[in-house]
């Protein structure tokens, strides 16, 4: 037999391609991101609206808020870390500071969160010239937008240097528009529930038209969280008790406003597809925060949960409602043992819970962490 030989180069083309290989499987099995830019409401804000009320006072300056993870009140909503948290340091980030206090000097180097508590995805003058109903909040998205722009245009000035953070960031819009809702649900009782059907596809264009102003500037992936299932919250159970059973589901759950979140959400998911098809060089992924969040509803135990539709902590109510959260509040025990925390907002367990299953579940069109 002859001799087989091989020029050095074509031994240094073979390395190339397995090394190139090899670098494209492990971007693949954990994506990086260099910053995360976050908008929404009091479900991820951390802690601009409490920067926002200055001095004012606000239980959410005091414990037991933040008592899980910080130990101190945070600024979040919630005993310990927010979904954007997890996130966060799924990708070895810092977690991410509220974007007002800094808004004019910060450099975002892992990125920023500009939701804040209470926001809206449509503007408050949308409600009150079509509706005449007021809703007085503290910001909305478009207003998150328009701050968010502002620091671009600060950290990374030009259109090519906008681009190029964009690029290498991760955009988390939302969860956004619950509020838009909430408000109408639980505010007037004379107010049909009817109404929010209608005003439904404007807060999901609303959505889709601020991803799409992203993408325009330059995000290259960017997610979608849908509503959850505002029917087993215990606000919403308190509120609309009903002495006919087959209102509720096998879970206790109020059946209409469940129905009423999957059409918001089949609504998302049309326009996710939509941004898709329209922006096939980025990446839009829609995350199933209800399906996510079914979970601990549907199998507690699974999760060390007694009971998923009561809070942690407020008054003592049948789902310990009737009470704010505050430091005078009952505390019915460990915050580990509950999904709902002050009976709106979730636990640190529950957003856990939530942010696996996004992360690397089967409640994301992509897990998170391979989403590259």
């Amino acid at each position: 037999m002859g001799r087989l030989t091989c020029s050095s180069s074509a031994v240094f083309l073979a390395v190339a391609v397995v090394l190139l290989v090899k670098a494209e499987v492990a971007l693949c099995d954990g994506c990086s991101y260099k910053r995360i830019f976050s908008f929404g409401d009091s479900i991820i804000d951390t802690g601009n609206f409490v920067f926002d009320i200055g001095n004012g006072q606000s239980p959410l300056k005091e414990l037991p808020f933040g008592m899980t993870f910080f130990k101190r009140p945070s600024g979040r909503i919630c005993d310990g870390r927010v979904l954007v948290d997890f996130y966060a340091e799924a990708f070895n980030l810092a977690l991410l500071p509220p974007s007002i206090p800094e808004e004019k000097t910060g450099q975002f180097a892992t990125g920023a969160n500009f939701a804040v508590f209470a926001s809206i995805a449509l503007p408050p003058a949308y409600y009150k010239s079509k509706y005449n109903f007021t809703m007085n909040v503290p910001s909305d998205l478009g207003a998150q937008l328009d701050s968010f722009k502002r620091v671009l245009a600060r950290i990374a000035p030009g259109e090519s240097s906008t681009k190029a953070v964009l690029n290498e960031s991760l955009v988390l819009m939302g969860e956004i528009g619950g509020n838009d809702y909430n408000f109408w649900f639980n505010g007037d009782p004379k107010n049909s529930r009817d109404t929010p059907d209608q005003y439904l596809p404007d807060v999901v264009a609303r959505i889709g038209s601020a991803v799409q102003e992203v993408i325009n500037l330059g995000a290259r992936a960017v997610v979608v969280p849908g509503n959850f299932p505002i029917g087993c919250v215990p606000v919403y159970l308190s509120a609309h008790q009903s002495g006919n059973q087959s209102d509720y589901d096998e879970h206790g759950c109020l059946r209409w406003y469940n129905d009423f979140s999957q059409r918001h959400n089949a609504a998302l998911k049309q326009e996710v597809g939509r941004l898709r098809s329209k922006n096939p060089g980025a990446k839009v992924i829609y995350a199933d925060y209800y399906g996510a969040a079914m979970q601990f509803v549907q199998n507690p135990q699974q999760f060390g949960i007694a009971d998923p539709l009561v809070a942690c902590c407020g008054g003592d109510g049948k789902y310990h409602t009737g009470k704010p959260c505050d430091k005078n509040a009952t505390l019915w025990g460990n915050p580990l043992g509950f999904a709902s925390w002050d009976g709106i907002h979730m636990t640190e367990k529950a957003y856990s819970i939530i942010a696996a299953g996004v992360l690397d579940g089967s409640f994301a069109d992509t897990p998170l962490r391979h989403f590259c």
